[in-house]
């Protein structure tokens, strides 16, 4: 009689523990975009492609033409979309050229979105848009200065000027000084 309440009892605890394992398994799901050692490996490796190819560009002086690469007639980036953006890459600058050799070869979506002060706080313009960024997406940051003598690039005159007459996407930040705005690239990457 022992030997079977014993027996009774062993059954009993195996069928517990094993509703417990049950139950924790079917609690977390373990999916293709569940967070890994790998996952994390392939996030850190993007941003420092798009910190690097921000930095690239900023020293090989491609940055700063594509910002005023602006058509100030049809008031978008020259040869952008009728919403004014990118969306099949970047833009026809050798910036452009840099983002598609870069992220378009690997099957890596991007945004470029450029920030800068206005009167009454911040305004932000995109100059690509490849769609919304998944929750994987990484980002990297860099700061370009534009004056008001740099030329806009459908070759009609200059930002400052543009800017006076409400055809550029931002305003002078300094209306005294060489200083035309503190403009901050952004590049959203993730894979596809």
């Amino acid at each position: 009689m022992r030997a079977q309440a014993h027996t009774l009892e062993g059954f009993a605890a195996a069928v517990i523990l094993l509703s417990g394992v049950l139950f924790a398994l079917q609690a977390t799901a373990v999916t293709p975009l569940t967070a890994s050692t790998s996952n994390q490996h392939i996030e850190n490796q993007q941003a420092a492609v798009a910190e690097g190819t921000l930095a690239a560009a900023e020293a090989n002086g491609t940055l700063r033409p594509a910002l005023v690469y602006w058509n100030t007639s049809g008031e978008r980036f020259r040869g952008s979309g009728s919403d004014g953006v990118y969306t099949a890459g970047g833009p026809p600058t050798a910036f452009g050229d840099t983002l598609n050799e870069t992220f378009g070869q690997d099957r890596i979506a991007f945004n470029v979105e450029v920030s800068y002060r206005t009167s009454g706080g911040r305004g932000r313009t995109r100059m690509v848009y490849m769609g919304s960024p998944s929750d994987n997406a990484v980002a990297a940051t860099r700061t370009v200065v534009l004056f008001d003598d740099d030329p806009v690039g459908d070759g009609t005159g200059n930002v400052s000027a543009a800017a006076a007459d409400g055809a550029f996407y931002a305003g002078a930040l300094d209306a005294e000084g060489p200083l035309f705005g503190v403009m901050e690239v952004r590049i959203i990457v993730w894979r596809i």
